[in-house]
């Protein structure tokens, strides 16, 4: 075996046209796909996008590889993953608010596929649109295996242990407040160099995710383009068997290789993996008064064909300064024609002051009342309001214009009385 391995290379950008080669000379010069492409690699495209999306959303990158991708026998259903993408019910779907505990710690020697819990869905995954949000624990390496998905991209957000994804476009390191996000169609493993790991996964079936447009906030602010990072290339020439497990139109399927798939030497183009830290969003918020919208923290957008009614939003609530004056700072009471599935990866959320616990989920269909809990309402209409910094938290928000659908599991494992939270709020007192 021989593993090629660039450590901690990455090139600065988001969506950047990148060249890279793990071996001087395997990139084709002024082409992509030359009659006999350098040392027998074989030219492959891969293609985010169609090949006649606008210029500015077209996304594809070519890569050299040992073997091409068509050399594999037929797939067969994968019986492992019993709790990864099993299916939503076709029962009538509830309006009701939900929340989860974190998930158990996984049992020894389940890696990061059979450990994959599927939580919530919308839409089907033939429709190109939707999001599901699955989390994970696992204990042990992938070894001599690789996930593919076909239905969406996957957008990692650990929450305790790092993952080091290995993908067929370079690895990549990402640790508990950073993210990482895998094209659709990119196979790799995971290793776990913490020995243990448990996060999210978002996955995304619909448009790219892509940086929002920043409209009067101008050209700075939130996430900047700099500071995403793609991997350099990177092979690993293994010429053992490989089993390959895909996810394809919601369902889990296997094959096994006679060589590893992450063989790609060389590779450009503008989709590829990526890595971003957290701490590095550059939150804008009132210095005035009113707590304004969650949009304005939002980190990744996926489009819909309803201009500003996102497939997706990527959110994330950081440390930052309140300083709203004569203003209830946490999150209002509301109802929205968006679904809100949110986690917490670390310390607490301002507007729920006990039950929501790192590595949990909460769920608010379209108009599904919510807000603070009567501890957070209570404590913030009391407050003293002087400048103050939420420190040590960091929770996400995967918004979506679909409603989700639990799972199966996750309807039988929820918090019996989240609803209580709600209770009790004193009846106004009119003149």
């Amino acid at each position: 075996m021989t593993d090629h391995h660039p450590h901690s290379a990455y090139i600065p950008g988001f969506g950047n046209h990148v060249s890279t080669e793990a071996v001087a000379g395997a990139l084709p010069i002024g082409r992509n796909s030359p009659q006999r492409p350098a040392f027998g690699l074989y030219a492959e495209q891969l293609s985010g996008t169609a090949f006649t999306a606008p210029r500015h959303e077209n996304r594809r990158s070519w890569l050299y590889r040992m073997r091409p991708t068509a050399e594999h026998p037929p797939y067969t259903r994968y019986a492992g993953a019993e709790r990864f993408a099993p299916g939503t019910s076709d029962a009538p779907l509830a309006p009701n608010r939900l929340r989860w505990d974190p998930i158990a710690d996984a049992a020894p020697g389940v890696d990061l596929i059979d450990g994959m819990t599927t939580m919530l869905a919308n839409r089907d995954p033939a429709d190109l649109e939707g999001v599901a949000l699955h989390v994970y624990a696992a204990s042990a390496d992938m070894v001599d295996r690789v996930f593919i998905d076909a239905d969406g991209e996957l957008l990692f957000v650990p929450q305790a242990g790092r993952l080091e994804l290995l993908t067929e476009l370079g690895r990549i390191m990402v640790s508990p407040g950073q993210i990482a996000l895998v094209p659709r169609g990119v196979r790799f493993r995971a290793l776990l160099p913490d020995g243990a790991a448990k996060g999210y996964v978002c996955e995304n079936h619909g448009s790219l995710f892509r940086l929002p447009d920043l409209g009067p906030i101008g050209a700075n602010g939130l996430a900047n383009p700099r500071d995403f990072e793609t991997p350099v290339a990177w092979f690993e020439d293994r010429d053992n068997k490989t089993e390959v497990v895909q996810k394809f139109m919601g369902s889990l399927w296997t094959t096994t290789l006679d060589h590893s798939p992450l063989d790609v030497v060389a590779w450009h183009g503008n989709l590829a993996p990526w890595r971003y830290d957290l701490s590095r969003f550059n939150t804008i918020n009132t210095v005035s008064f009113d707590h304004p919208d969650p949009s304005i923290f939002t980190l990744l957008t996926s489009p819909s064909d309803v201009a500003g009614r996102a497939n997706a939003d990527f959110v994330i609530f950081p440390p930052r300064w309140m300083v709203a004056e004569g203003t209830f700072r946490p999150p209002w009471f509301h109802r929205n024609i968006m679904s809100e599935a949110m986690g917490l990866i670390t310390g607490a959320y301002d507007a729920k002051a006990e039950g929501f616990a790192p590595g949990g989920i909460s769920l608010h269909n379209l108009m599904a009342g919510h807000g603070p809990d009567l501890a957070s309402w209570q404590g913030a209409s009391a407050a003293d309001l002087k400048p103050h910094k939420i420190e040590g938290t960091m929770a996400f928000m995967l918004e979506s214009c679909w409603p989700y659908r639990p799972t199966r599991y996750a309807l039988e494992h929820s918090q019996l009385d989240y609803d209580a939270v709600w209770a009790d709020f004193p009846k106004a007192r009119l003149p």
